[in-house]
């Protein structure tokens, strides 16, 4: 009995960390760059929906791009398309390799075919012009969310109990 008692206060207690600290809430996870103590925002993501899009108002041109992006291999992100409304800065005119250009009802549609990355690089501009994540229906605002003139790292990892603790859930 006295052996049990023993065994089982150490079981209880990995137990717990394994709570804790095993990583399970897939996220979209917003780490802020550029600092010795980085910040970190997440949005859980629901396991139906793999799909976002990122919607800003272009600092020149002040028309709205969208750029729409998949969730694949539960860690991956695939750029799906670009569409926006003038070209010139910023804003391409043509296709490069692996990619489509086309025109249609006064909109520039890029289109990639197979372009898939592990995270990018955000900055939180200073300006007052939308920069929203577009996920199940809902606009979160990114200025609103993250500190402007900052830079974030945004990445689809599975955070952890712990994790969500101690960053800020943008989700509201």
């Amino acid at each position: 009995m006295q052996f049990l008692k023993k065994l089982l206060i150490p079981v209880i207690a990995c137990g717990i960390a394994l709570l804790i600290f095993y990583p399970y809430q897939q996220a979209f996870v917003f780490m802020e760059t550029r600092t010795d103590h980085p910040s970190v925002h997440y949005i859980p993501i629901e396991d139906d929906n793999q799909t976002f899009q990122i919607r800003y108002t272009h600092s020149i041109h002040k028309t709205d791009v969208v750029e729409f992006y998949k969730v694949i291999n539960k860690s991956k992100i695939q750029l799906l398309k670009m569409v926006y409304t003038d070209l010139a800065i910023g804003l391409p005119g043509f296709a490069e390799e692996g990619q489509t250009f086309e025109e249609k009802d006064g909109k520039y549609i890029l289109t990639y075919n197979n372009e898939v990355i592990d995270s990018f690089t955000i900055l939180i501009g200073n300006i007052n012009l939308d920069l929203v994540l577009q996920y199940e229906g809902r606009e979160i605002d990114l200025k609103k969310a993250l500190q402007r003139g900052k830079s974030y790292l945004v990445e689809i990892k599975k955070i952890s109990l712990y994790q969500q603790m101690k960053g800020e859930n943008m989700n509201g």
